[in-house]
């Protein structure tokens, strides 16, 4: 199973679910998402999840299904 890392921007707290989705390419469009999460079993933190609005912080893991395991980071903080 593949594995992804996405980072969130330095000025964000959280990715949301839906957006998640479209950065790893599971999804072409936002609009998709609530379709992708009816039809595939989407798990945050070993929890099955169904919102699209579901906030996803650093240290969150996400495993999507055709994506394989996605887990969001921080942004290095420069200085």
């Amino acid at each position: 199973m593949a594995e992804h890392v996405v980072t969130l921007q330095a000025n964000e707290e959280f990715i949301t679910v839906g957006q998640l989705l479209k950065e790893v390419g599971a999804i072409q469009t936002g609009g998709q998402a609530k379709w992708f999460l009816r039809e595939h079993p989407v798990v945050v933190d070993g929890t099955p999840e169904d919102r699209r609005g579901r906030k996803l912080s650093a240290g969150t893991t996400v495993t999507v299904p055709g994506s394989g395991v996605v887990t969001v980071t921080a942004a290095p903080h420069v200085s």
